[in-house]
């Protein structure tokens, strides 16, 4: 039988954006320019998911270097430049986002632990902004991030949605985590190959290969 769900709350990085390699990348080069060398695997396992400023306690215990503003503006300038230059959709988004839309009247939103004008100009390159219009939350905004479940539930909100009644889909623990503290029913997108116990563990209760998949799962 499929599933009705009365609105989806989409991740965005990871998700529908494939940024998670080039602001990892980034933010691993700026750690190692601080005194902190890691592979990109590594990087990657200690920050998905997770706003830098809220790792602030590792980062400087790690560098020995207060996380000041200024070297936080330099890590989105950086980051914003390379996302400009190779950013791509994940391959199947678009028709899962479009298919999300059909499925729920249009009330999708999307639900990001990452800081507005990130999310915002993502969105746009990619071409997705019609189908999300400016139902696009950041998690820098609420009063906690992922993993905890502000945004999921300030989205549900806006869409005057009840949580349980809601589809969130991320590709991390820590998202898994905020969808289902929220209330709503969680699916992971896991790209074929990779890993998938983690997040079902985590709760998530689908997990998707490929994001187009989401099209046939909702149904049409």
């Amino acid at each position: 039988m499929t599933p009705r769900f009365d609105a989806v709350l989409f991740d965005c990085d990871g998700v529908l954006v494939d940024s998670e390699p080039i602001t990892n990348g980034v933010l691993r080069d700026m750690l190692a320019e601080s005194g902190w060398s890691l592979t990109q695997e590594e990087c990657m396992r200690l920050f998905i998911g997770k706003a830098v400023r809220d790792e602030r306690v590792l980062i400087e215990a790690q560098t020995g270097r207060p996380l000041t503003e200024d070297w936080m503006r330099a890590f989105y300038e950086r980051r914003n430049q390379r996302l400009r230059a190779e950013l791509q959709a994940i391959d199947g988004a678009v028709d899962a986002v479009r298919a999300a839309h059909g499925h729920t009247g249009g009330r999708i939103a999307c639900a990001s632990g990452a800081d507005r004008h990130k999310v915002e100009f993502q969105i746009d390159m990619v071409g997705l902004r019609p189908y999300f219009g400016d139902r696009i939350l950041s998690g820098h905004e609420m009063p906690r991030s992922k993993p905890a479940p502000d945004v999921y539930l300030a989205a549900a909100a806006r869409l005057q949605a009840a949580p349980a009644a809601c589809l969130v889909v991320e590709d991390t623990v820590t998202g898994v985590r905020a969808g289902v503290a929220a209330g709503c029913t969680v699916w992971a997108y896991v790209p074929e190959g990779a890993d998938a116990r983690p997040l079902v563990e985590a709760g998530a209760l689908q997990v998707l290969g490929r994001m187009a998949d989401l099209v046939g799962r909702l149904g049409r």
